[in-house]
C-alpha cells in the first residue's frame, strides 16, 4: 500500500526518534507540542478569544452529551501510533482509563468521536488546523472534525465528516460564514447546531 501523496512513506526510525524526543520535551507553561506529518510542532496556547470560544463550545457539547456515556475534554494528548495531536476539544468515553494509548501518555485516537479546533491568528496556524490536522484526524478515522476560524474572511465554521483514513481526507466538508447555522452531521452530538450565539464577538 502506497503512502498518501502528501506524505513520504512511513519511516519507523524517524517515527521512533520523534516520539522519544516528544516524550522528553519540557516545555514552558503556555506551550504544547504535537507530532504532525514527520515533525514536532510547538505552538502557544490560545488567546482570550480562543478561550471564550472553547468554553462556549464545550458547554454546548456537554449539554448535548448528557447521559451518553461520553464527555468533553480539553487539551489532552490524542495518540495514533507514534504520532500525537492535542485538539482544543475532543469527545470520548467518560472514563479515559478505558482507552489509554500503549504507554499511558494520552488516549487512543480510534475511540475519539469528535475533535474541534479553534484557529489561532496567522498563516501557520491556519495551515496547521485546516490542512495538516485535517489529514491527521482523517487518517485516525475520527468521525467528525469541527473548525471554528475567526480569521477566515469574517469568520467561518467548517464541519468535516466521513473520514477516509487511506486517503487522509474527509468525504464531506461544509463551510458556513459566522451567523449561518451548521449542524453536526454524525456522532454523539448529531444535529447540534453551531450558531451565531456561539461565535458572537
Amino acid at each position: 500500500m502506497s503512502a498518501p501523496a502528501h506524505e513520504e512513506p512511513c519511516d519507523p526510525g524517524l517515527d521512533e526518534v520523534l516520539w522519544q524526543a516528544w516524550k522528553a520535551m519540557d516545555l514552558p507553561e503556555g506551550y504544547r507540542a504535537e507530532i504532525i506529518e514527520g515533525s514536532i510542532e510547538v505552538s502557544p496556547t490560545g488567546r482570550r478569544r480562543h478561550t471564550v470560544l472553547v468554553h462556549r463550545l464545550r458547554r454546548a457539547l456537554e449539554s448535548r452529551l448528557t447521559d451518553s456515556g461520553l464527555d468533553v475534554y480539553q487539551d489532552g494528548n490524542v495518540i495514533r501510533g507514534r504520532k500525537v495531536c492535542i485538539p482544543d476539544l475532543f469527545v470520548a468515553p467518560e472514563d479515559l482509563d478505558e482507552i489509554p494509548d500503549a504507554e499511558g501518555l494520552g488516549v487512543d485516537a480510534t475511540r475519539i468521536a469528535l475533535v474541534a479546533e479553534i484557529v489561532s491568528p496567522g498563516k501557520e496556524a491556519h495551515r496547521r488546523d485546516h490542512i495538516r490536522k485535517h489529514r491527521w484526524y482523517a487518517q485516525a478515522g475520527i468521525p467528525v472534525y469541527l473548525v471554528i476560524d475567526d480569521f477566515d474572511d469574517q469568520g467561518t465554521v467548517t464541519v468535516f465528516s466521513g473520514p477516509d483514513p487511506e486517503r487522509a481526507v474527509y468525504a464531506t466538508k461544509t463551510t458556513v460564514s459566522y451567523g449561518t447555522p451548521v449542524s453536526l452531521p454524525d456522532g454523539p452530538a448529531e444535529g447540534m447546531e453551531i450558531t451565531a450565539d456561539l461565535t458572537r464577538p
